[in-house]
């Protein structure tokens, strides 16, 4: 018997707002237990510009989780502790290896319960981070604000909030999928290619969303002053935490911990659209119909592979991940399109889903291209202008982590080879491979191949550009770096990461 099409209420999901909660977050968590910590966000910028905050978090009692009563409570006090933890790490001239027991108790409790990473992850910076402007009117980019922000600055709100118009417009499809997934089952053509069709278009729309990042955030903002304040801890050791960071909190449980820092591919939204269209993402490199050696061997079963896409799903809410998988137990618009496939109509719609959501990756290429990779081979050209005229050991001073700049030389001095992202992952091949791999279930031969890397897109056009701009160093080379928001990124190389779907 085939299992029930999950409802996405039973996940805290929205039938209108998707992953977004269906209660507004909270603007203050209302025990006054917690004033302490309210006090520090509404003076948090202030704190890291005098670089006060972690001399007032190391004062801070330890204030246990004992006085949240519903989710929302939890929630707000999940975001604003991973601030305040990132806050301490990187706010000073060095990171701080060590959480003190003030955040680390508070913040282990409060992940445990919501079953998320204890740092400052998608959910706590994006879903659970913001505030309509007028309660009356629509969740759309123009009627939405931050609650939090590391720098205040505009630049940083409408980084977040661009993501939030996202979740909010992207949330009217999540019905849309399970009823078309239920429709399959009933064998109703119509209405499946309806949904399709409605999918579609909220896709296109999602992508037009995505380019209005533009608008407001300007990249050198965002790759000096915001992303560093988004790092992990994991594969950071030239940025000053080789083992990662150590939470203590207090007990003899304490431990070093080594996270992946923040990124939109810890977004329940564009891994749900794969799912529902069938799409599969590989690690970096390899191909459709790959086989391992043992998967060759009879009797031996192979070695699961999963690429970073799945790997991010640790990094979401509970709740959310395992709506995934239940989804995942019931999608079948894949195998009803190719078994109906003279239905043209079907066809032609479930085709448009994947070129329309094959365009959000090529257009969130250029994002990252300009925003991370670009500024990236700016700032070594700028580094080793500097070098060259002998002023390497003059520090910069007033920008904290942002300023500091970390080399990486083997012992014959020259520099290794640049350190590869989250999983070993390289940034723009990651990226081109997981918009080549949306095409691959395309029911037509002629929309697979133009989907599938058959013609060069505005994306690649721009790529190529920028890598004769800058030489020999090609931004799509075997060696480029980082995946991820900022938190697997190759201090060697200055790089980060922007939101890697």
């Amino acid at each position: 018997m085939l299992p029930p099409v999950p409802r996405p209420e039973d996940y805290h999901v929205s039938p209108t707002t998707g992953f977004l909660p269906s209660e507004l977050p909270l603007h203050c968590l209302p025990d006054p237990v917690y004033d302490r910590w309210e006090r520090i966000i509404n003076n948090f910028q202030s704190l890291l510009l005098s670089k006060r905050l972690r001399t007032v978090i190391d004062k801070l009692p330890i204030i246990p989780a004992t006085h949240l009563y519903n989710e929302p409570e939890w929630r707000r006090a999940y975001s604003i502790l991973a601030f305040m933890a990132h806050g301490y790490i990187w706010g000073g001239e060095k990171p701080a290896e060590r959480l003190p027991p003030s955040i680390t108790y508070p913040l282990l409790q409060v992940s445990d319960h919501l079953e998320i990473p204890p740092l400052a992850t998608y959910a706590g910076l994006v879903l659970w981070n913001y505030k309509p402007i007028f309660l009356s009117d629509a969740l759309i980019l123009d009627n939405v604000a931050t609650l939090v922000t590391f720098t205040g600055s505009l630049d940083e709100q409408w980084f977040y909030l661009v993501s939030v118009a996202i979740e909010a417009k992207g949330g009217s499809a999540v019905p849309l999928m399970l009823e078309a997934i239920q429709a399959a089952r009933n064998g109703d053509a119509a209405t499946v290619t309806d949904r399709l069709r409605a999918m579609a278009e909220t896709l296109d729309e999602l992508g037009s969303l995505l380019l209005r990042m533009y608008e407001n955030c300007d990249p050198h903002v965002f790759y000096h002053r915001i992303r560093p304040y988004l790092a992990g801890s994991k594969n950071m050791k030239d940025a000053g935490l080789p083992h990662g960071v150590y939470y203590d909190d207090g007990s003899r449980n304490s431990s070093w911990r080594q996270y992946g820092g923040g990124s939109n591919a810890q977004s329940s939204l564009l891994q749900l659209f794969d799912i529902v269209l069938g799409v599969e993402h590989r690690p970096t490199g390899s191909k459709g119909g790959e086989t391992s050696e043992s998967e060759a061997e009879p009797g031996v079963l192979p070695k699961p592979r999963h690429s970073f896409i799945h790997e991010m799903r640790q990094y979401m809410p509970g709740p959310h991940r395992r709506f995934l998988q239940a989804v995942e137990s019931v999608a079948n618009i894949r195998d009803f399109v190719e078994n109906n496939r003279r239905d043209r109509n079907l066809t032609i719609a479930y085709d448009a889903c994947l070129a329309m959501l094959r365009a959000l990756r090529d257009k969130h290429i250029q994002i990252v291209s300009r925003y991370i990779v670009v500024k990236s081979r700016e700032a070594r050209s700028a580094s080793r202008s500097r070098d060259s005229h002998g002023t390497d050991d003059v520090p910069a001073r007033g920008r904290g982590i942002a300023s500091i700049s970390y080399k990486d030389n083997g012992a014959d001095g020259k520099p290794k080879k640049k350190v590869r992202g989250t999983g070993g992952t390289a940034l723009i091949p990651f990226l081109k491979q997981a918009r080549d791999e949306t095409g691959e279930p395309a029911i037509d031969a002629w929309a697979r191949k133009v989907l599938t890397g058959g013609r060069r897109s505005a994306a690649d056009h721009e790529v190529a550009a920028e890598s004769m701009r800058f030489g020999a160093e090609e931004l799509d080379a075997e060696e480029s770096t980082i995946v991820g928001l900022a938190g697997s990124w190759s201090m060697e190389t200055e790089g980060g990461g922007l939101c890697s779907y």
